[in-house]
C-alpha cells in the first residue's frame, strides 16, 4: 500500500459530505501518481464515502488501481470513481447531452459525477445544431429531466436550442471542439453566455466534473420524493 502520511502534499477533507452533502473529489492532473496512490489508498480505508478521481491520466490511474483494483475506471472521461458502484440514485434525473461525438468525454465526465452523486442519468450523443431533428427526436426524454447539461463545442449554440424547447433548467458546458477561431472553447463559451433562452448556467471550458455537479444539486431529492 502506499505511503498513508498524506501531510506533505494532501489534507483530505473527510467532512466535506457531512458538510456540504456532497463528497470531494480528487483533481489527478498535476499530481504525481504517487501522490494520487497515497490518496487512493486513504479513500480504501473510508468504503463508505464516494471518492471521485478527475482528469486521470493512464499513469494517474494505474496508480488508483492498484490501490483500489475494483474502482471503477472510464478512460474516455478520464475518471475513476470508488466505491465503483453508484449510490442508489434519488431526486430528479440528469440528461447529459452531448452535441458531437468529439464532445463526448466531456460529456461523460458530467454523465459520471452526476451518478456518482446519487442521481438518475440518461445521455444522448451526436445531436448538434447542423441536424436539429435529432434533438427535436429526443424532446420525451429531455422533458422529462429535472435539468439538462448540455456539451456542446465549436458555435456552441446548442444549450440555447435545448433551453427554448422544455421547462428545466439548462447546464451549458462549453468544450475545446473546433477550429482555430474557436479558441479553444471560448467562442463557445461567449455564445453560451451570451444566449437569449433564460434558464441557462454555464460552467467554465472542458469542466465536465462542475457541471455534473451542479446538476446533482439542481436535482437533489426534497423531503419524501422518489425519484423521477
Amino acid at each position: 500500500m502506499a505511503d498513508p502520511d498524506l501531510s506533505a502534499f494532501a489534507t483530505p477533507d473527510h467532512e466535506r459530505a457531512k458538510r456540504r452533502g456532497y463528497p470531494e473529489a480528487v483533481y489527478c492532473e498535476g499530481k504525481t501518481p504517487e501522490q494520487v496512490a497515497a490518496i487512493a489508498a486513504d479513500a480504501g480505508r473510508r468504503p463508505g464515502v464516494v471518492t471521485l478521481f478527475t482528469r486521470a491520466a493512464p499513469a494517474h490511474a494505474g496508480a488508483v488501481l492498484r490501490e483500489l483494483p475494483d474502482a471503477y475506471h472510464d478512460e474516455a472521461a478520464r475518471m475513476l470513481a470508488w466505491p465503483p458502484g453508484p449510490p442508489a440514485p434519488s431526486g430528479g434525473l440528469v440528461v447529459v447531452v452531448a452535441a458531437g461525438t468529439s464532445d463526448l468525454p466531456v460529456a461523460r465526465e458530467a454523465l459520471l459525477t452526476a451518478r456518482y452523486l446519487g442521481r438518475a442519468t440518461d445521455l444522448v450523443v451526436d445531436v448538434g445544431i447542423a441536424g436539429l431533428h435529432r434533438i427535436l427526436a429526443r424532446l420525451e426524454l429531455l422533458r422529462r429531466a429535472r435539468v439538462v447539461v448540455v456539451a456542446a463545442g465549436m458555435d456552441g449554440a446548442l444549450p440555447g436550442v435545448v433551453a427554448g424547447l422544455i421547462p428545466a433548467p439548462v447546464v451549458a458546458l462549453p468544450t475545446s471542439v473546433g477550429y482555430g477561431t474557436g479558441l479553444n472553447g471560448i467562442a463557445a463559451l461567449l455564445t453560451m453566455l451570451n444566449a437569449c433562452a433564460p434558464g441557462i448556467g454555464v460552467v467554465n471550458i472542458d469542466n465536465g466534473y462542475g457541471a455534473g455537479h451542479l446538476a446533482a444539486q439542481i436535482a437533489a431529492p426534497v423531503a419524501g420524493e422518489a425519484p423521477d
